[in-house]
């Protein structure tokens, strides 16, 4: 019988215990040929599922498209190194904060055997920082300054610009009275214009106020505002350790805000649902619809789209769209929720 080789048995049982790290290797092409307990810990895949597969799937789509998996590949190759921190997706499709090593792995003969690949995830400290940085204090400071603004100008609209818009209302409709038909008509068409203008008006407004009882109750009382009179079937449902800071509460209800407006206005849907819940120190948010899918929302929406980006990555967060034509489409989203001070 050939001897055991003990020292490698044992190296192999240690990288298999280890938990805190995802440890695993690539074949030459980028297939993984190995998976411990660690890397089944922080991506959700058994070994099972996931030896044999393209280690692209851990990427993001923009990623993936831009050619990264790849690259990381050909830099660690070249320079004996490829190390970084940046997001990876989890196989239920949530991204976490990574570190992320890769290292070539040679043979005697000095050919290329595969990689080796290393990744740690450091959402929860990444959250934690980002509570505390000079930078996420700046953005809660921002959000607050934007949410009074917005708050002004909604006072303004409502107490001076409908109220007078009202009134040239009541006066047409006076006028309207006191003419013959051959005239009346066209001051009813005049009075139509404004009473829709002033509906418009009553909606902007609505939209301006930010959150008030706390994010799920606000979330209830915009879909039921945004889906009336459009058929859309709505549904909340959370799994929240608790209200979360200002600033999260604020980012996580815009987003779902813009993203329920393109459901209401454009995706054609029967159901949308929006699904909030504790994940990483932050809040992880789906709003699913049933209807024609991204292609054709992502041309009426673009800078609505744009703009819920912007706003989960400025709060230090994440934000994807998907859904072919046809399907439905689903925005998910992800910021931190640590309070300002708290560790």
């Amino acid at each position: 019988m050939p001897e055991r080789d003990q020292p490698a048995e044992e190296m192999a049982l240690l990288v298999q215990s280890i938990r805190d790290y995802a440890i695993f290797m690539l074949d030459p092409r980028g297939r993984i040929v190995s998976w411990n307990s660690g890397a089944q810990r922080i991506k959700g895949y058994t070994a099972e599922e996931i030896i044999g597969t393209h280690f692209s799937v851990f990427y993001p789509p923009e990623d993936v498209a831009a050619g990264k998996p790849a690259m990381e590949l050909e830099v660690a190759a070249a320079e004996g190194r490829w190390e970084e921190e940046g997001w990876r997706v989890r196989k239920d499709g949530t991204r976490f904060w990574a570190s992320v090593v890769i290292t070539p792995l040679h043979d005697e003969r000095g050919g290329l055997h595969g990689f080796g690949k290393v990744t740690r995830d450091l959402t929860e400290r990444r959250s934690l920082a980002r509570a505390l940085d000079e930078r996420g204090t700046l953005l809660a400071h921002l959000i607050e300054a934007q949410e009074r603004e917005r708050r002004r100008i909604a006072n303004d609209v409502h107490g001076d610009t409908i109220q007078s818009m009202v009134a040239v209302g009541m006066r047409l409709r006076l006028l309207e009275s006191r003419l013959p038909e051959e005239h009346a008509a066209a001051v009813r068409g005049i009075d139509d214009a404004v009473n829709a203008a002033v509906a418009r008006l009553r909606g902007l407004t609505f939209r301006l106020r930010p959150p008030g009882d706390g994010l799920v109750e606000s979330l209830v009382e915009y879909m039921e505002v945004a889906m009336a009179g459009t058929g859309v079937a709505y549904e909340l449902a959370h799994d929240l350790d608790g209200e979360p800071p200002a600033e999260a509460a604020i980012t996580v209800f815009r987003i779902c805000q813009e993203a329920l407006t393109n459901v209401a206005k454009h995706a054609g849907a029967a159901s949308v649902t929006v699904s909030l819940a504790s994940l990483d120190r932050g809040v992880h948010v789906r709003v699913r619809d049933d209807g024609v899918g991204l292609s054709h929302q992502d041309e009426h929406g673009h800078f609505g789209l744009v703009e819920m980006r912007e706003r989960a990555e400025t709060a230090g967060g994440w934000w994807d769209i998907r859904g072919p034509r046809g399907v439905g489409t689903t925005v998910e989203f992800w910021v931190p929720a640590v309070p300002r001070g708290r560790s």
